[in-house]
């Protein structure tokens, strides 16, 4: 009920404030389990696919969001939960895990889940290596990947703004891919090829520079190193 009022109140917000342009919705099932990979410019974006997507979308946010307290955590709670967020514990390591858990079982409800393969937000406007975990994810699950190409929601909301702008979005939705062919979960291979193959195209669609690197900061020390080494930085 408050995924379906939180829809019906942002959908002409969005329409207004937004003025998305949706090319290819028929691309998304109507029905059945199915991942939603896109390229993540914005804050936006998670407000720009549930509200577009022909079905209802999912997809994992961060549990802060939802554990306020008083008036301003209601709003908060309501909000995300209306557009479909989950909330999670963001990490590395286990906490990593048990967020491709949480979308596992989201998926295996049938529903439509949303992941951004880079990990966090292009601060730069390039497309970065994909990390694993959108294959994993579809090759444990069986869910064809739909690429979703996302083109100016970074001008409507650069990171830092704490409103956006008014502008203009183009929301592509690209055909299903099935990346059962790579192979099984289990290999890190299938994992690497199919990841690729879904970033590249998401690459199609949006037509951004790419970086041939994992969107991160720098290590800090080589403490740092040693934990992104064996944390496995391409699952996160």
């Amino acid at each position: 009920m408050v995924y379906l009022l939180g829809r019906a109140v942002l959908m002409p917000i969005v329409r207004l404030v937004f003025r998305p342009k949706i090319i290819g919705r028929k691309n998304v099932p109507k029905t059945g389990r199915v991942i939603l990979a896109s390229n993540h410019l914005s804050f936006i974006d998670s407000i720009a696919i549930p509200v577009v997507a022909p079905r209802r979308v999912q997809f994992l946010a961060k549990s802060s969001y939802f554990d306020g307290k008083g008036a301003r955590g209601w709003a908060s709670r309501t909000f995300f939960t209306s557009i479909g967020a989950v909330g999670v514990r963001r990490g590395a390591g286990q906490a990593a895990q048990e967020a491709l858990d949480a979308g596992k079982r989201i998926l295996e409800t049938e529903s439509a889940f949303a992941i951004y393969p880079e990990g966090t937000r292009s601060l730069d406007g390039r497309l970065y290596k994909g990390r694993t975990g959108v294959a994993w994810l579809a090759l444990s699950t069986g869910a064809p990947v739909v690429p979703v190409g996302l083109i100016g929601t970074d001008g409507l909301m650069p990171v830092g703004s704490k409103f956006p702008r008014l502008g203009k979005v183009t929301v592509i939705f690209g055909e299903p891919i099935d990346v059962t062919v790579h192979g099984p979960a289990t290999s890190g291979k299938a994992r690497r090829q199919a990841t690729d193959e879904i970033m590249a195209a998401i690459h199609t669609l949006t037509a951004q520079e790419l970086a041939h690197a994992y969107n991160e900061s720098p290590p800090a020390d080589t403490i740092e190193k040693i934990k992104r080494a064996v944390l496995r930085p391409e699952r996160l």
